[in-house]
């Protein structure tokens, strides 16, 4: 079988997208938010490569399609940010604040644990970029030394994980502002944590996309001088 795919250009976005669509009837089916298609997809792909002995490297390449939409579908995001273009402006100032709290904070964490857990420098360096987008993230982390597979990793798992717990967290803490649930899930969760946004209600996904982008350059800008405290 692994020979007769290893000569198939399109197996692996076939099995990529089957993944997903049983993602999407399992939550359809439980209705439970911690169902998430991207997750269950994930764990799907790993299951089939491992029971049946096939290469990563030829799964990778064969899926490139798929990849190759990753950056478009990023850029999409910006349609809710024009449609409430007239809500941004009016609190730009609160979305500016909150974002760089947001990223002061995640520095902040991953600094404390880093040295409570005695991480090397190179692991540290690779969890400071956890919230931003994938592009972003890979890209800095390569150029700082950081392990680029363990960061595409952390920020797989980063974003999954404020899709999934947000909003039981909102609910929790009793944040009602769509204004502040976009902030929160694009700050902390990048594209991923979007989705989820967009889920949630029109003004959520349109600040969480502005937040995506703010975010990365508030990253790329700060992350050279808390890179060299440890």
């Amino acid at each position: 079988m692994e020979s007769a795919l290893a000569n198939s250009a399109v197996w692996g976005t076939l099995l990529t997208l089957s993944a997903y669509m049983a993602g999407l009837f399992m939550k359809n089916k439980s209705k439970m938010t911690v169902m998430n298609p991207l997750c269950i997809a994930i764990i799907l792909v790993i299951a089939v490569l491992l029971v049946f002995h096939m290469d990563y490297e030829a799964y990778r390449s064969s899926s490139q399609y798929i990849t190759c939409l990753l950056t478009p579908a990023t850029v999409c995001l910006a349609l809710p940010l024009y449609e409430r273009l007239d809500l941004l402006k009016s609190k730009f100032n609160i979305v500016l604040g909150g974002i760089l709290t947001g990223v002061l904070t995640c520095f902040a964490v991953v600094l404390a644990l880093s040295g409570l857990f005695h991480l090397t420098h190179s692991m540290y360096v690779t969890l400071l970029l956890k919230s931003v987008t994938m592009a972003i993230g890979v890209a800095v982390v390569e150029q700082l030394g950081g392990y680029v597979p363990i960061a595409a990793a952390v920020i797989i798992v980063t974003g999954l994980l404020g899709n999934m717990f947000a909003e039981s967290i909102f609910r929790i803490c009793k944040i009602e502002d769509p204004v502040a649930r976009g902030l929160a899930l694009g700050t902390a969760s990048h594209v991923i944590g979007t989705a989820r946004a967009m889920e949630l209600g029109q003004t959520e996904g349109a600040i969480s996309s502005l937040a995506i982008v703010i975010t990365g350059l508030v990253t790329v800008i700060l992350v050279n001088a808390f890179a060299v405290l440890l």
